[in-house]
């Protein structure tokens, strides 16, 4: 009988709560979600009763649980930016977690409790409807005087300040950071539970992070927190959201496994280290530390002795696939990617190690140059994992939970199809097909954002190019067909996907 593992995920989209079910269909271990009802709808709150109640059921003879503390308390991702609930109420909720620790005393449980994002633009697609207008003003008021406080604001960000100061609402800055205020001292809570010992392990990820403004400010009063709770071991941070499931999953996989694999980390321009992918805040270098620490690994500088090799695709500067495909001397001079597809080939075929490619050179999809060579090489089938749709961050810990689950059943008909979907998914639809979608949009009186729902005739213009894609770029080593394909928030920055391997 296999394990079941509980997953309360971020949110409704398949990459929250349907990768890891198919992460691990061919694995000692059953993932189980709340039914997809509950769970709400981008910016409509999740039933947060009715996810209680089918928690204390559930979790019973449940091996693990990996918690999204944003789901359990405010129905969401997006939600959590939205909700106006007080702090005594949050608070006495959260309690209720002791309990679900009383009812499965043996029970493992992996939380993860985002830090609210502050986009620099103007949008209210997952933010209040205020943001809409007034978003970037918010953003560049908390960096600003974030800059002022460390005394490096120059005269011109002091100018800009008091321009901004002039013109914003106060009470639209006052509603969106007493939020934070209040999601900050939900996560200080559940770092008193991971003292405790209620949570076993917690990852609080940056949501679309930058060095400077609320987001930063956030981070720097919950990590002294940590700090001075001394749960710096089991209380990790750093950039990520849509990713975290996948790593806890991985995580919860090697330690009830008792393995903890050694990573050999290959980068494809060594320039690139420093590179600060886009919505983040810090050198990759620094968060793919975290991220395999988070997983139950360690680094390894010895390849010959590594159990897993992860070849990061980057280059000194990063572009989003969406806005510029563009290459120039970032991506042909500062990296070399012939070496890296050959060292890629060695590592698979002559030393035999598990080679998850970590396809971070573009944000929100693959770098097309390197999935050629990849096919070219014959290597598609053969990676332990691979990933490329969304930031760096939701990437890697997309290709490294697969690489995990990989190096322990090997190359199952799961593998393969979920390989086969990144392919799809990752270079197929978001590097190619959705602008090709997304040109027709206007004729069609659509827009990036509002489209004729999750399956009407823009997801079915979606799917035929995808099959096109499969025909004519995909390799023919296996049939894969297409048995589910839709856009999850009726808008094209996603796609939700399921595909087959014809037996």
């Amino acid at each position: 009988m296999k394990k079941k593992i509980i997953l309360i995920p971020l949110d409704e989209r398949p990459c929250n709560q349907e990768f890891q079910k198919l992460l691990t269909i061919d694995t000692d271990y059953e993932v189980l979600t709340p039914p997809l009802e509950y769970l709400g709808l981008q910016k409509k709150p999740g039933d947060i009763d009715k996810i209680w109640n089918w928690l204390h059921k559930e979790v019973k003879n449940a091996f693990g649980l990996i918690l999204s503390i944003d789901t359990l308390l405010y129905g969401g991702l997006v939600p959590s930016r939205l909700h106006n609930q007080g702090v005594e109420e949050l608070l006495k909720r959260i309690d209720d977690l002791k309990a679900i620790k009383t009812d499965n005393k043996d029970l493992k449980i992996y939380a993860f409790d985002t830090i609210m994002r502050t986009p620099s633009y103007s949008s209210d697609d997952e933010e209040p409807d205020y943001y809409n207008v007034w978003g970037k003003d918010i953003h560049d008021f908390g960096a600003l005087t974030h800059k002022v406080e460390v005394n490096v604001a120059s005269e011109s960000d002091k100018q800009l300040l008091s321009e901004i100061k002039s013109r914003l609402p106060m009470e639209f800055y006052q509603d969106y950071t007493d939020r934070r205020k209040k999601n900050v001292e939900v996560t200080k809570r559940i770092i008193d539970f991971v003292k405790d010992e209620t949570i076993d392990f917690m990852v609080i990820p940056q949501d679309d992070a930058t060095p400077f403004g609320l987001t930063a400010k956030d981070q720097i009063v919950i990590r002294q927190y940590i700090h001075d709770q001394k749960t710096q071991l089991k209380a990790y941070m750093y950039p990520d959201a849509d990713g975290v499931a996948n790593t806890l999953l991985a995580r919860l996989i090697n330690v009830d496994k008792g393995i903890r694999p050694s990573f050999y980390v290959k980068y494809a321009s060594e320039a690139g280290k420093l590179v600060i992918p886009c919505l983040e805040d810090r050198h990759i270098i620094e968060t793919i530390k975290y991220q395999i620490l988070a997983v139950n690994g360690v680094l390894t500088s010895c390849v010959e002795n590594a159990d897993v090799v992860l070849m990061i695709n980057v280059a000194p500067k990063m572009f989003d696939v969406r806005f510029s495909y563009l290459k120039g001397i970032e991506h042909d001079v500062f990296r070399n990617l012939i070496e890296y597809i050959e060292y890629a080939d060695y590592a698979v075929n002559t030393l035999k190690k598990p080679v998850i490619i970590g396809d971070v050179a573009y944000a929100n999809g693959s770098d097309l140059e390197l999935v050629d060579l990849i096919y070219q090489k014959g290597l598609t089938y053969k990676l332990a994992g691979y990933a490329a749709w969304n930031s760096s961050s939701n990437s890697l810990a997309t290709a490294i939970a697969q690489g995990i689950i990989y190096n322990i059943y090997g190359k199952t008909k799961s593998h393969l199809e979920f390989l086969a979907m990144r392919f799809i998914e990752d270079a197929g639809y978001q590097s190619i097909v959705r602008q090709i979608v997304v040109d027709q949009l206007p004729s069609m009186g659509m827009d990036f954002f509002n489209i004729d729902g999750p399956r009407g005739k823009v997801a079915t213009m979606v799917k035929e190019g995808l099959q096109k894609y499969i025909n004519e770029e995909l390799p023919k080593e296996y049939p894969v067909k297409i048995v589910e394909c839709y856009q999850p928030w009726s808008r094209m920055y996603e796609v939700g996907l399921k595909v087959k391997i014809k037996d």
